[in-house]
């Protein structure tokens, strides 16, 4: 009984005339396909038991989601909080992905998983009472500034306008680390009722002319924003949200200690929020 080709590659034998397949080649065809059933058994019986399976299959997601996320959160705050948070995210991700909308799972899920594990963070609500209040008030200040100024405030003119000295404003600004847990396209929605930009994406195969006019100008608007922003600002901003290096990453390629790259990082927040609520009333 002469053997079918998928039985001569799967024992590691060439058949004649047929290039010999790797084996890491074949593993990864075997993953693959596994994960492939896995996804059809749960569409056409979604059960604990196939669900329980592709929670496993993918809380490496989780993991690093959650790592990229506690950067820079205080200390206080445990990662392996962040990941249990992570996994609620993947469980819903799992349960309403649509594979017929063309996008790889792993992206819709790491959007999930990323805002399970912020919503998460935003309802413990360990910022002070009294820091937020602060918070509050500096972010009027900075709008009364920049429209009195007619551009960004430096340190010196916001610490004046506070009635506080520069060092305070410093140390201030490591307190509102506490609050800047913010994902860059949630300050495009400052000022407005609109939620986050991942909400609102549009269909690739139903493209909708007003969303597409509106995404250009909140896009338009942030580009204006960051470009009034100090040039170290700027460069902490596109490292930060653009190139994905930690805080610790960008201390050394600024030439300064972490804690100096967090009040920075906050900092350009605070402007940029500032500035988009500005625009927004305009």
């Amino acid at each position: 009984m002469t053997a079918g080709p998928h039985v001569t590659e799967a024992a590691g034998v060439t058949a004649p005339g047929q290039a010999a397949v790797p084996a890491e080649t074949r593993a990864g065809y075997d993953v693959d396909a596994g994960i492939a059933a896995l996804w059809q058994q749960f569409a056409d019986n979604p059960d604990q038991a196939s669900r329980d399976r592709l929670v496993l299959h993918y809380a490496p997601l989780v993991k690093y989601v959650a790592g990229r996320v506690g950067t820079g959160l205080p200390t206080h705050i445990d990662v392996g909080d962040l990941v249990q948070s992570g996994i609620f995210g993947l469980v819903d991700a799992i349960e309403k992905f649509d594979p017929e909308r063309g996008l790889r799972f792993e992206t819709y899920a790491m959007q999930r998983i990323r805002g399970a594990i912020l919503d998460d963070l935003r309802s413990q609500d360990w910022v002070p009472r009294a820091v937020r209040s602060k918070a509050k008030e500096a972010e009027r200040a900075m709008e009364r500034l920049g429209a009195r100024l007619n551009r960004t405030p430096t340190d010196a003119e916001l610490a004046a306008e506070l009635g506080i000295g520069l060092d305070e404003l410093r140390d201030f600004y490591g307190q509102l680390q506490l609050t800047s847990v913010v994902a860059l396209e949630d300050l495009v929605a400052a000022g407005k009722d609109s939620g986050s930009l991942v909400d609102t994406l549009p269909d690739d195969d139903a493209v909708d002319p007003v969303a597409v006019l509106v995404d250009q100008d909140n896009r338009r608007q942030l580009a204006q924003a960051i470009a009034q922003l100090t040039e170290r600002d700027k460069i902490v901003v596109s490292l930060y949200y653009f190139e994905s290096l930690t805080l610790a990453e960008i201390g050394k390629v600024l030439g300064v200690t972490e804690s100096r790259v967090s009040q920075l990082h906050t900092r350009a927040v605070m402007r940029l929020r500032a500035k988009l609520v500005e625009q927004s009333g305009s």
